[in-house]
């Protein structure tokens, strides 16, 4: 089958190309499910199909688009993580016992993205319970990386990296409390915005087969992901809101604009290193290539400073601050072998495995102890964030690994630079961003020496969220963005 000219165009893009009528909404939703049946039996990134429902949409899209109507998304195809609900489709969470679940309505994320006509294709693929940096469950199966099919495409939105990068649509909805955003898109060579923490409402992200509440689940966030920084922003836009059932109005958070326009007034720090995770060579080579790009570009660019909080003690916190939150939603008896274990940590023992025991067993005083340094250290951030408009930091230690489906998570390994890590000690360099719920936005910024995408996330101030996109779309323009997986580049 020919390569169709939209099959990797931007949602911008598309968006003016049906406007001028050059394409159709059905067209592209065709030629999307065209990919996804050519390739998809190699890289399972789609666990639930809508295509019937996806083309009445595309067909009532271009009937609004003949009657000279303009909304932000009307035809464009994308994709949602599984695990928002999304009328008559499966929401599973990847948990077997939940894989007959079927909301009887959309979450309102997906609500919005409807209103604004976009035409969802289905559903991607996630890990169980959305814990895991890798998307395999025993419902659908493994979702595996389109630049090396052995590989992991990230998680938890691993489903939703690999159908951008694969070319399923331009966008797809993700959320993130330990990378699952960043972490995919940074493994996939696609974009992705972890937003300010509470600027879009999560109602209807929901773990089956709990109704959908308004709910405040702490540090976690939904947000979106695409193949260009401008589809952020646009697709941000859309979603980004407080929800009426609080507010009793469909209230918009009113955003400030990006604090520059142009590279050379951003003032960018500049981190690559961590004292108990570092990053391999391949990561931290991409990161000094862009610093001198912005260098050679103008920008304000520094590679330290006294303002930077503590990277050790903020990971520590950060980990027992996580755990403490999840934990609360184990079963019973994993929750209580839990608290056995921890109760025999000694108390000089500060890695990162006794700090999520610690958190799992954390007690009520602990917890509003920890929240309090959590206050200081989001103001440590805010005053950073008067002399720099933003940080860029690694997301994860390594470019994508190999599968590894071990059931017990503290007992896998990574390799960086010939040492072994504890797995779920890469929870440090996501969590920078997450722990003080800053806005973060994953770019690409090029490949390793053995053809996998590496990428930085560049952090922002509190609620700035169109600073870090700007910069991210300025760094785009400049020097370059996604580039297709060349096995799937047809």
């Amino acid at each position: 089958m020919a390569k169709s000219q939209w099959s990797f165009k931007t949602a911008t893009e598309l968006s003016v190309a049906l406007a001028a009528r050059q394409v159709s909404a059905v067209e592209l939703a065709e030629d999307a499910i065209a990919r996804i049946e050519r390739h998809d039996g190699k890289i399972n990134a789609i666990c639930a199909r809508d295509f019937e429902r996806a083309l009445q949409a595309a067909r009532a899209a271009d009937a609004s688009l003949a009657r000279g109507e303009r909304k932000p998304l009307l035809g464009i195809p994308l994709t949602v993580k599984e695990s928002f609900n999304i009328a008559g489709l499966p929401t599973t969470w990847g948990f077997v016992p939940q894989k007959h679940f079927r909301p009887a309505e959309d979450a309102l994320a997906v609500t919005r993205v409807k209103d604004v006509g976009g035409v969802i294709l289905g559903k991607t693929n996630v890990p169980v319970g959305l814990g895991d940096w890798q998307s395999y469950n025993d419902i659908y199966g493994t979702t595996n990386n389109p630049y090396d099919l052995r590989r992991t495409p990230g998680g938890s939105s691993g489903g939703s990296s690999a159908a951008l990068a694969a070319g399923y649509g331009p966008l797809s909805l993700g959320s993130d409390i330990g990378g699952s955003l960043r972490v995919p898109a940074f493994h996939c060579g696609v974009y992705a915005h972890k937003p300010t923490v509470g600027l879009v409402a999560p109602r209807g992200h929901t773990p089956p087969p709990f109704p959908p509440l308004v709910l405040d689940r702490d540090m976690a966030v939904i947000g979106p992901m695409a193949r260009s920084a401008a589809d952020l922003a646009l697709a941000l836009d859309v979603i980004a809101g407080l929800d009426p059932l609080e507010t009793g109005i469909g209230y918009k958070l009113a955003l400030p604009p990006p604090r520059h326009d142009t590279l050379r007034d951003f003032r960018v720090l500049v981190v690559d290193g961590h004292p108990l995770l570092p990053p391999n060579d391949e990561v931290r080579a991409g990161i000094a290539r862009l610093a001198s790009n912005l260098e050679s570009i103008g920008a304000n660019v520094a590679r330290q400073s006294p303002l930077l909080p503590d990277f050790a003690e903020a990971s520590r916190l950060y980990m027992r601050m996580l755990m403490a939150f999840l934990a609360s939603f184990w079963p019973a008896e994993q929750y209580d072998a839990s608290r056995a274990v921890a109760a025999q940590l000694k108390s000089d023992d500060t890695s990162f495995a006794a700090e999520r025991l610690r958190g799992v067993a954390t007690s009520h005083r602990a917890w509003v102890l920890d929240e309090g340094a959590r206050a200081r250290l989001r103001a440590q951030w805010r005053e950073l964030f008067r002399s720099f408009d933003a940080v860029i930091c690694p997301i994860m230690p390594t470019q994508a690994y190999p599968h590894d489906h071990s059931p017990e998570q503290e007992k896998r390994r990574v390799n960086i630079d010939g040492k072994n890590y504890v797995y779920p000690d890469q929870l440090s360099w996501p969590g920078f961003a997450t722990l003080p719920g800053l806005p973060a936005t994953a770019i690409p910024t090029g490949f390793a020496s053995d053809g996998l995408p590496v990428g930085v996330q560049i952090l922002g101030p509190w609620l700035e969220d169109r600073t870090p996109i700007k910069l991210a779309e300025l760094i785009e323009r400049e020097f370059g963005g996604f580039v297709p997986p060349p096995m799937f580049d047809d």
